[in-house]
């Protein structure tokens, strides 16, 4: 379905957000229990001043990210109902782990654990968080990953990672995650460049086995210097995961599909605020239509696709 320009859209959700109390609090550090972790396991949590019942987000980060990143969509998830979780992986620049650091290699599991230990200690997060856990729902929560986030998030909906010999590896599915989000996510391992499979072999994700309701984001212009194929590899989650899937196509998207992580920063090459609302939009109406709490929103914004000009499109199987 091709699409409408940003704008309208957009302006549209600006007018029905005015009658929503829209203050937020943010919490942090919160140490989270993470046994034989090099580093303590940190996270920040995000919410909605007000209301009851719910829903909740964990995000992972891209590459050398923090809980300090993407403030740009916890800030509008939280506004729109969402308590957002941030953990800080071990590959955050502030640990200072680079390529050649005999941890880098196992970084892509301890990422996996980060989420698992987060999920696992959800309740004693949302009481240091203030109280939290009397305002949550904890049948209705979902995860959402961007770049090597992204990846981290698909193995917990139930993605493997292929070994050198193609055999998938071990389940990393936690029960407690009803629908996810992946932003920017690794296509298949079989065109890395050189660079990649000698430091990221484990980018080899098999998505047959990620049965969890997704939505997959993907830029028309995100080209890798990981993959030898252009910017649809980015759609690989979608085309090879099982359905319920969706995939929200944005034709002049970059990497930071406009600068998801925050304003100004210096890997953002497509600066685009409107470009990042419509994202954090996207996945918060897409995961109040999964979880069963709001159709409306994802139901309007397939509208507005549906009677566009392709500057964004969304599709599902």
């Amino acid at each position: 379905m091709p699409s409408s320009h940003l704008g309208p859209c957009l302006d549209r959700d600006h007018d029905r957000d005015r009658d929503r109390d829209q203050r937020i609090v943010a919490v942090k550090p919160i140490t989270v229990p993470a046994p034989g972790r090099s580093v303590d396991l940190q996270v920040k949590v995000t919410a909605p001043l007000s209301g009851h019942d719910l829903p909740v987000i964990v995000f992972s980060h891209g590459n050398a990210w923090s809980m300090d990143g993407y403030g740009p969509l916890a800030d509008r998830w939280a506004a729109a109902g969402f308590v957002v979780v941030q953990p800080t992986h071990l590959d955050s620049r502030r640990n200072g782990i680079g390529w050649d650091d005999p941890r880098f290699a196992t970084i892509w599991r301890v990422r996996i654990s980060d989420l698992h230990a987060v999920l696992d200690g959800l309740g004693d997060i949302l009481r240091q968080a203030g109280g939290l856990e009397t305002r949550v729902d904890r049948e209705r929560i979902a995860i959402v990953g961007h770049s090597w986030g992204a990846q981290t998030v698909g193995a917990v909906l139930g993605a493997r990672v292929l070994d050198a010999d193609g055999v998938p590896g071990e389940d990393f599915s936690h029960p407690a995650v009803s629908a996810g989000a992946l932003i920017a996510a690794t296509g298949t391992g079989d065109t890395l460049t050189p660079f990649a499979a000698e430091h990221l072999p484990f980018m080899r994700p098999d998505y047959s086995t990620m049965t969890t309701p997704a939505l997959v984001v993907a830029g028309g212009k995100d080209r890798s210097q990981l993959s030898t194929r252009g910017p649809e590899w980015f759609t690989d989650a979608y085309h090879l995961g099982p359905s319920p899937k969706s995939l929200l196509s944005i034709a002049e998207g970059e990497h930071t599909l406009g600068g998801l992580a925050g304003e100004a920063v210096a890997e953002t090459t497509d600066e685009a605020p409107a470009r990042v609302a419509l994202v954090a939009d996207a996945v918060s109406a897409y995961l109040l239509d999964a979880l069963k709490l709001d159709h409306a929103a994802w139901a309007a914004l397939n509208t507005t696709a549906a009677a566009g000009d392709g500057t964004w499109s969304i599709v599902g199987k």
